[in-house]
């Protein structure tokens, strides 16, 4: 759902603050250091209750001060009445606190089912260059945004996979035949949700790169579980048997969805390893526009885009393009520089705020 306004209080540089957001795209024009991105980071502490940086509660907090608070309005998309729902995500004495219409959010599932957002950030460039657990996260959290089933699947096995690996740190071989078995059931059940994903995602992806990118070389997404998609529990469970003595010296389970891969490939190569720079930011970018389509096919709703400067990776061409395959959205919000032609991506509901030291001038 749309925001209609933000109030900011001792929020990284921001000036403290009421930001009124009443419009379809929400342009952020300055220079950097600013304090576009740290505005992003607020409207995504509002829709997930954290920050897209990897940075810890904390750092959050304007210099100086040991606490913040963010209040934003949401509103029913097309609806003329007053916003509805309020989110307020507050941090003090090292305890952060979520509300919802002033009530406290017990589960962060609550706040991706009201009003997700797609963050477009630098960061992002690790899905397609950086180690395997960034592509597992951005995979499992694609699965969240349209699934709270796959969420609890997710910490169950998490959860699980904790307990096995202290058993095995503290040779507890008299457990160890009961959590396989519970890893190998909820491993299964992740793997056939992310096969599902994988059948939903890799289409969409391949035609989408090869439109902004026109390489002329289809590239496809390739899921590579851990274990053998046909193993079943059996087959699961001897293997997790024969490599038990390697386990317990290493004090760590060695197999499981928490080590499965994603890969990029082309004409059976791994394209990451040959794609130049460029190509690998694209490879990102598009990963996230197809997120933003995935997670409106299956739910019907429409997500906020958060756009933090990433057009300046792509020439004019590739810029184009992209913006004409970028998915509806139910608001979206672009970071530029002074000197970028963002004037060329206004629409008719468009508000322009120029960001100096925190503070917002329309």
């Amino acid at each position: 759902m749309p925001f209609d306004r933000i109030r900011l209080s001792s929020f990284r540089n921001l000036e403290d603050a009421e930001v009124l957001t009443q419009a379809d795209r929400v342009f952020l024009i300055g220079e950097n250091g600013q304090g576009k991105t740290n505005f992003l980071e607020a409207l995504y502490y509002l829709s997930y209750g954290n920050s897209f940086r990897g940075s810890v509660d904390a750092e959050a907090p304007r210099r100086g001060s040991a606490a913040f608070s963010l209040l934003g309005e949401v509103r029913a998309p097309g609806s003329a009445d007053m916003p509805h729902e309020s989110i307020r995500v507050s941090y003090e004495s090292r305890i952060k606190e979520i509300k919802r219409n002033e009530k406290p959010v017990r589960d962060r599932k609550e706040l991706v089912e009201l009003n997700p957002a797609v963050v477009f950030c630098h960061e992002d460039f690790s899905f397609a260059a950086g180690e395997p657990e960034r592509r597992r996260f951005f995979f499992d959290q694609s699965a969240g945004l349209v699934s709270a089933a796959y969420i609890d699947n997710l910490r169950e096995y998490k959860r699980i996979l904790r307990q096995r690996n202290s058993a095995l740190k503290e040779t507890r071989h008299d457990l160890l035949p009961f959590l396989d078995m519970q890893i190998a059931g909820k491993g299964i059940e992740l793997m056939d949700e992310r096969s599902r994903l994988l059948a939903e995602f890799d289409g969409r992806f391949a035609l989408s790169f090869e439109a902004v990118s026109l390489l002329g070389a289809e590239v496809r997404i390739r899921y590579r579980p851990s274990w053998p998609s046909d193993l079943g529990i059996e087959g699961i469970l001897e293997r997790l048997g024969s490599r038990r003595n390697e386990e317990f010296a290493l004090g760590t389970s060695l197999s499981g969805p928490h080590r499965d891969r994603w890969n990029f490939t082309s004409e059976g190569t791994d394209f990451a390893a040959t794609a130049s720079t460029g190509q690998l930011r694209l490879l990102s970018l598009t990963l996230r526009m197809v997120q933003a389509e995935y997670y409106t096919t299956a739910t019907g709703r429409l997500p906020v885009l958060l756009l933090d400067d990433v057009l300046l990776e792509l020439d004019r061409g590739k810029r184009k393009r992209f913006l004409d395959l970028l998915p509806p959205s139910g608001q979206s919000f672009f970071t530029f520089l002074p000197g970028e032609s963002w004037e060329d991506y206004q629409t008719g509901s468009t508000l322009v705020y120029e960001v100096r030291n925190g503070r917002f001038e329309d």
